[in-house]
């Protein structure tokens, strides 16, 4: 393993705004996730988790039963998750997720930030060779837990990183995007507490920039995070801290 530095590095990379932004990516994904597999979470696991998440971010209760119950409503407007890849200013990738109910309308938001600042956006799949697609869940730490044993049994269920936050006394795990079943079925069965759970793609390389750079930078970044369709943006641009290590 001893990739930890990296992935963590991935939760930075993804760019979630804060409170409102994040209730209305989780409302979506609530809403989404209950189109798909229905409205009751002892049947469904992936709510299960989404609600878990929705409430260790202190997404108010009512606000999580409106999005279960438009995700129940057969005349409700539809969701669509999309991916955008393309370069930014300076040769940087970015991959822009986004739930949408009008794909025109995203799509040419997304091109316009791109070209507003020098970038292109791509096709799809264009850049998927430069992420790692990760399922990541967090978890509070059971008292007495071996991180050693915990992490030989978690390989089998498809688990590559473990990270013990001390500070939080939470337990992160890294795996594959199509072990996330197999993860979250460990952690329920062996009760563990999920704190959340995602995916993140995480740059299998960075790429550094200069100051003035990252400032124009910021700047695109910054549209995609004002967006209301975009749920998630990663880069492969060099974290700060990590280029002073």
């Amino acid at each position: 393993m001893g990739r930890a530095f990296e992935y963590r590095k991935a939760r930075i990379m993804a760019r979630n705004s804060k409170n409102s932004k994040m209730f209305s990516k989780l409302s979506k994904e609530i809403t989404m996730c209950v189109k798909a597999s229905g409205p009751d979470p002892d049947n469904n696991s992936r709510l299960r988790t989404l609600i878990a998440t929705a409430k260790s971010a202190s997404m108010p209760k009512d606000t999580i039963d409106r999005a279960i119950k438009k995700g129940s409503d057969t005349d409700a407007g539809n969701y669509k998750e999309l991916t955008y890849e393309g370069y930014g200013p300076f040769g940087i990738a970015i991959v822009v997720e986004a739930a949408t109910d009008n794909n025109t309308r995203t799509v040419a938001n997304v091109r316009s930030y791109f070209t507003k600042y020098g970038g292109t956006l791509g096709t799809s799949g264009s850049l998927s060779f430069l992420f790692a697609h990760k399922s990541v869940f967090t978890v509070k730490a059971k008292e007495g837990v071996d991180m050693d044993e915990l992490e030989l049994e978690l390989i089998d269920y498809g688990v590559d990183e473990l990270y013990f936050d001390e500070e939080e006394n939470t337990i992160t795990a890294y795996g594959e995007y199509e072990s996330y079943a197999q993860m979250q079925q460990y952690f329920e069965e062996n009760g563990f507490e999920i704190v959340s759970a995602e995916f993140v793609r995480i740059p299998n390389d960075t790429k550094e920039v200069t100051p003035e750079q990252r400032e124009t930078l910021d700047k695109l970044l910054a549209k995609f995070d004002e967006d209301e369709d975009v749920t998630n943006v990663f880069t492969n641009i060099k974290e700060e801290d990590e280029e002073e290590e």
